[in-house]
């Protein structure tokens, strides 16, 4: 692990400050940008991290925090939010959130970005998300990511049939 700074990890770590918050951005010295290579860097289960994953809602920004154990079910969370969800392209994400992917993090965006929040990752007591950069992890809560985000509690996958 290394120890260095970048613009969007600062912008990252300057909005965790505004919500009273302080956690220790780790540094990796190989880009970490999926969930099983954050994990494997880590030395924890791929479902604890919290992949940052930029949709558009309808045209609008979307931000999915979603275990990085799902596969977000865009046809059913977009039917679930009363509209349709796409993928976004890069140019969408760096415009919406000013980071690139594979480094998203929640917070630290241009803008407020509408955002769910899985519960899939309240099953963890340690939720690590990426802090603006490939190469940063932060950890935090499921109840953090929420209130820092202003984000909405959601399954992001269809429940099994019954």
């Amino acid at each position: 692990m290394v120890d260095t700074s970048h613009p969007a990890v600062e912008r990252v770590r300057a909005a965790l400050a505004e919500h009273e918050l302080t956690p220790d951005v780790t540094w990796f010295e190989v880009a970490t940008p999926t969930a099983l290579a954050a994990a494997d860097a880590i030395g924890t289960t791929v479902g604890a991290i919290a992949n940052s994953l930029v949709f558009t809602l309808d045209g609008e920004p979307l931000l999915v925090l979603t275990s990085g154990a799902h596969r977000v079910d865009t046809e059913w969370l977009g039917a679930r939010l009363g509209g349709t969800i796409a993928r976004a392209t890069k140019e969408q994400v760096k415009d919406a959130t000013g980071q690139t992917i594979g480094g998203v993090a929640p917070v630290g965006h241009p803008a407020p970005v509408r955002t769910v929040v899985d519960t899939a990752l309240a099953d963890y007591d340690t939720v690590w998300a990426a802090a603006g950069h490939a190469h940063t992890v932060f950890p935090t809560t499921f109840a953090e990511l929420v209130r820092i985000t202003g984000g909405e509690p959601s399954a992001v996958v269809a429940p099994p049939a019954r």
